[in-house]
């Protein structure tokens, strides 16, 4: 399944975006990509710190015909991340279920996930903020970036290319498979 790509240099929050798009009777599969955030939203109303230089993307699509809930989404979602950039940074990476990726307990990745109805149709939005070339310093958790991971600048043209792609592979997949198959293909 493709999904399309909408780039922008600023936005309050790419989540926000998405919701926008979907009320403009945007229906297909979208990814949407911002260079800055100056709002970006964590779980339970956090702010997540969107500093520039960094990864900053929502992806929508419809679930009304998908044998999958919006739970198990949570931890498929998760799966599908962190093997995507697994393949990036060839390293260990855990997950803080059910919406952070860290590695040796820092956090480099948050992920967001709402549901919204419009036109009797509900659709999901997965907003991914991952730290690739900046550490925000956050009080409330020790966070990091790839680019400390790896010990050199992460190309978020790759990252961002990988992850598009992953999702166009996993969409597919969603059509097929039953959670547990899609949780046991992600491990």
């Amino acid at each position: 399944m493709k999904i399309n790509l909408k780039k922008f240099k600023k936005v309050k929050s790419t989540n926000d975006i998405a919701i926008k798009l979907i009320k403009r009777n945007i229906s297909e599969p979208t990814l949407v990509l911002s260079e800055k955030q100056t709002k970006g939203r964590g779980t339970m109303g956090k702010k997540w710190i969107s500093q520039k230089g960094n990864l900053f993307i929502s992806i929508f699509f419809k679930i009304n015909q998908m044998k999958i809930n919006f739970r198990q989404f949570s931890i498929l979602n998760a799966l599908v991340l962190k093997k995507t950039i697994s393949k990036s940074i060839l390293k260990k990476i855990k997950i803080k279920w059910p919406n952070d990726l860290l590695y040796e307990n820092r956090k480099f990745s948050g992920i967001l996930q709402e549901v919204i109805n419009y036109n009797q149709q509900n659709y999901l939005i997965i907003g991914l903020g991952i730290n690739t070339n900046i550490d925000p310093q956050n009080k409330s958790f020790p966070s990091t970036s790839l680019k400390n991971i790896v010990k050199k600048k992460i190309d978020n043209k790759k990252i961002l290319k990988n992850i598009k792609k992953g999702y166009e592979k996993f969409l597919n997949e969603v059509k097929t498979n039953s959670f547990s198959e899609l949780k046991k293909k992600y491990r």
